[in-house]
């Protein structure tokens, strides 16, 4: 009986080893659960945060997941503290093994699992926990993950075989979510200690490599007590470990946490409202007019076109990955080259905020002191106001929620009405406060807007990009999404269809004010001044003093409204809503920041205009290039009407309604400008040429109905070119940039502007590519 006890056991212990060899080569070949193919072995990590790039260099933000946003550092850009820490406290023979430590497996089960010494420390390597981590779903159970375990053993001996030790620690860092949409070290450094991950101290390190055994209980910002005592364990590993000595232990046991926290996400970094565009740009999908409201048509048309036109439009949807699918910027760790410099970023973004928050606000917030309808105008009544309000109140996320859940529009009329505590923001930091939630949709109104947009007119390149002041607050983008009334920096385009038609700078017409009928009604034009009037003036004193009066002589008396349109279309101005009218010649249409810029490029480049260059390159997680990028451009007018438009344009600046640049800004360049009002003081523009940047700049109100009521304020030389002589005034001043001063307009030798061989005639044109293209999509 005996002896046959002991060959039953002999035999079961035979079949265990053989059972136990059989599941696991079931696992290795994937015959027992989930076991990744190689390919993904030996590319583990290809989820991760895409990361943009300026120009010049400089790592602008990245775009991921809400639990990606990693970006990925080689081990050579760790502190070596880190990997000692992380070494010392979950895997001290982490360079001994082949993944699996069985002396630490062994302890583990007698110690944890039959003594039930919870303190006894765990089994699982570095390279276990990285197989967890990149191929275990989350266990809901006990048994479930038991039976994680073994697949876990041979993916960590699979990894070991195809990465060095220095490899697998970099990957394990890289990985590790240590919490607050940090994922991945070089993240959490900066989430953390705003640092580099390379520029970590000791204790810095011990930090975060305690956030490995638990982050959510050890989580240094909720819990800084639970965080600084396990810090001081992971120190006393390394001292244990002979990492430290004692006199180093000692020392970094007595330092406090200092924490520099700061939650990282895709708005953080530069050129947040650029980044913001960029992303949904290469992320759109081929327009549906089924997926747009009718009230949105200008936007399809708009997209539709981009398609066509525009391969970046779309880019991750139009291009494949070799596994046949489509490209992802939150999952596929590309490296996006922008156009972006930096360091004119920086220059444009403080233009805006010296000026629009520094003088404008403060002197628009005192004029709203006295108006009984702040911030709208005084000279809306109280009912029109009303009306403006309940149009916002319905727009509100409040009021959705609370139509949602079925509340009736007295019980909305009420909670609208009614004080609540509520944070505000304010240029100096969010505020707690208590107000209605009728008065807060008037606060926010309050704060004026801004768009700016520069662009290299040789190449399209964009160099500089703000779509407003605060993008966390104020999301709308008015650059590129925003379309607003453009009143008076229209009018160069109309003069380069009378310079087309043969006409010059010199040519005179009579300065009078004029009443024409249109469609049976009768349209008179007005105009700001009165200087010179019944007097024959030269169409260079038109538009140098912005007169209207000009303007209209020209569209009524040698020019088409149906040619004009045609000409804006062909200057890259597309919205739909932009019909053939006598009126239009003083702007009363809607254009974006960006359509301006990339129009007035026309007038630098000898008629041809150059679309905006967002990216010059991307590439992908392995260096590959996927795509480079290429100036696009289109022919307008003529070099000789461009030229003629140039010398009008540099005479709005040298003694017209820009001269302020001049005087103000000591700027000494060659130049030319436009300024743009619309009506009531709505909308303030400026447009800016130099001879290698285009600038368009627009300041006003969230509403048309929110604007100053003084010309003083706001007018476009007021509210807008300001921005432009302060980002000027930086780019010039700074000698790393290809900018000088001393840069001159190429305009061809002998110039005459007032002379001119072309015959007198009307030019109206076929519709370009693009127009055809738009034909082909509507019909």
């Amino acid at each position: 009986m005996r002896k046959w006890f002991i060959g039953f056991l002999w035999t079961l212990l035979v079949l265990i080893v053989i059972g136990t060899a059989v599941c696991f080569w079931a696992i290795s070949e994937g015959k027992i659960g989930y076991m990744p193919p190689i390919e993904d072995l030996q590319n583990p990590i290809n989820r991760y945060a895409t990361q943009v790039y300026s120009a010049d260099g400089k790592l602008m933000g990245t775009w991921s997941m809400s639990r990606e946003n990693r970006v990925m550092v080689g081990y050579s850009e760790i502190a070596p503290s880190l990997i000692e820490a992380l070494v010392a406290t979950e895997d001290e023979r982490f360079y001994e093994h082949s993944g699996i430590d069985f002396y630490a497996l062994g302890r583990a089960i007698v110690k944890r699992g039959l003594m039930g010494q919870k303190n006894a420390g765990g089994g699982s390597t570095i390279t276990q926990q990285l197989a967890k981590q990149l191929f275990s779903e989350t266990a809901y159970s006990t048994l479930e993950r038991a039976l994680q375990k073994p697949i876990e053993w041979v993916i960590a001996v699979k990894l070991e075989r195809n990465y060095t030790k220095d490899e697998i620690i970099a990957m394990y860092l890289n990985y590790f979510d240590f919490l607050h949409n940090a994922v991945g070290i070089k993240t959490a450094a900066n989430t953390y200690f705003s640092k580099e991950p390379s520029e970590l101290t000791v204790t810095e390190s011990a930090t975060l490599v305690g956030l490995c055994k638990n982050p959510s209980y050890f989580n240094p910002v909720r819990y800084p007590d639970r965080s600084l005592e396990r810090r001081n364990v992971v120190l006393g590993q390394m001292l244990k470990a002979g990492y430290l000595s004692q006199e180093e232990y000692d020392s970094c046991r007595q330092e406090p946490l200092n924490l520099k926290f700061h939650v990282a996400d895709h708005n953080d970094g530069e050129a947040t409202y650029f980044r913001d565009f960029l992303r949904r740009y290469m992320m759109a999908k081929k327009p549906k007019k089924a997926d747009y409201p009718e009230w949105n048509y200008v936007k399809y048309y708009m997209d539709s076109l981009y398609w066509e036109q525009d391969p970046l439009y779309g880019w991750c949807n139009k291009n494949v990955k070799r596994d046949g699918e489509h490209y992802n910027i939150y999952t596929d760790g590309l490296k996006v080259y922008t156009t972006i410099d930096s360091r004119m970023q920086h220059y444009a973004e403080q233009a805006c905020y010296e000026h629009v928050v520094g003088y404008l606000q403060p002197e628009f917030d005192k004029g709203n002191k006295s108006k009984p309808n702040a911030p709208y105008s005084r000279n809306l009544s109280q009912a029109e106001v009303q009306r403006i309000l309940q149009r916002n109140v319905r727009q509100s996320e409040r009021y959705r929620v609370m139509k949602n859940n079925g509340s009736s529009e007295e019980e909305i009329t009420r909670a609208f009405a009614t004080p609540v505590p509520m944070t505000i923001f304010t240029y100096h930091g969010e505020v707690d406060t208590t107000m209605t939630p009728m008065d807060s949709i008037r606060y926010y109104k309050s704060f004026l807007r801004t768009g700016f947009f520069s662009i290299e007119p040789q190449t399209g390149a964009v160099k500089a990009y703000v779509g407003g002041l605060d993008f966390q607050h104020f999301a709308y983008d008015m650059a590129t999404e925003g379309r607003r009334q453009v009143g008076s920096t229209i009018k160069p385009f109309l003069y380069s269809l009378a310079m087309e038609n043969g006409m010059t700078p010199c040519d005179e017409v009579p300065n009078v004010q004029e009443t024409y009928i249109v469609n049976g009604r009768p349209w008179t034009p007005r105009n700001g001044s009165r200087a010179r009037y019944g007097e024959m003036v030269t169409l260079k004193w038109g538009l140098q003093q912005s007169n209207n009066w000009i303007s209209a002589y020209l569209m009524m008396h040698r020019l088409t409204p149906e040619g004009f349109v045609t000409l804006l279309h062909n200057y890259g101005i597309r919205n739909p809503e932009i019909v053939p009218s006598p009126a239009l010649c003083l702007g009363p249409c809607e254009i974006t920041v960006a359509e301006m810029a990339s129009a007035y490029t026309a007038f630098i480049n000898h008629g041809i205009r150059t679309a905006p260059m967002y990216v010059s390159k991307i590439v992908d997680n392995e260096g590959n290039t996927l795509a480079e990028f290429k100036p696009r451009m289109n022919e307008v007018i003529s070099g000789e009407a461009a030229d003629k438009m140039l010398y009008m344009l540099r005479a709005v600046v040298d003694g017209g309604t820009a001269s302020r640049l001049r005087y103000r800004y000591n700027i000494t360049a060659p130049l030319g400008g436009k300024t743009g009002t619309t009506n009531s003081n709505s909308d303030g523009w400026f447009m800016g040429v130099a001879p290698k940047l285009v600038s368009a700049c627009w300041v006003g109100g969230d509403d048309r109905d929110i604007h100053f009521d003084s010309m003083v304020y706001g007018q476009g030389a007021s509210m807008a070119l300001p921005i432009f002589g302060l980002y000027m005034k930086r780019v010039y001043a700074d000698e790393t940039l290809p900018y000088s001063q001393e840069d001159q307009f190429d305009l061809p030798s002998g110039f005459d502007p007032c002379h001119s061989d072309d015959d007198m005639q009307i030019v109206d044109g076929p519709p370009d590519s693009a127009d055809e293209i738009i034909e082909q999509i509507f019909e």
